[in-house]
C-alpha cells in the first residue's frame, strides 16, 4: 500500500510530461498538414508523364 505514495506522483508527472509534449508539438506546427503526407506518398516524381 505504501508503494502508491510513489506510483501516484510518478504517474501524474509522466502524464503531465506527455501533455506538455503534446502541447509543444501543437505549438511547433507538427499537426498543421495532416493530409499532406498521405498525398505526398502517392505522388511519384520519378516517372515521366
Amino acid at each position: 500500500m505504501n508503494v502508491l505514495w510513489y506510483l501516484i506522483p510518478i504517474s501524474l508527472a509522466l502524464g503531465g510530461l506527455g501533455l506538455g509534449l503534446f502541447f509543444w508539438a501543437l505549438k511547433s506546427g507538427q499537426y498543421d498538414d495532416v493530409a499532406g503526407a498521405a498525398e505526398r506518398i502517392l505522388d511519384d516524381e520519378d516517372q515521366p508523364l
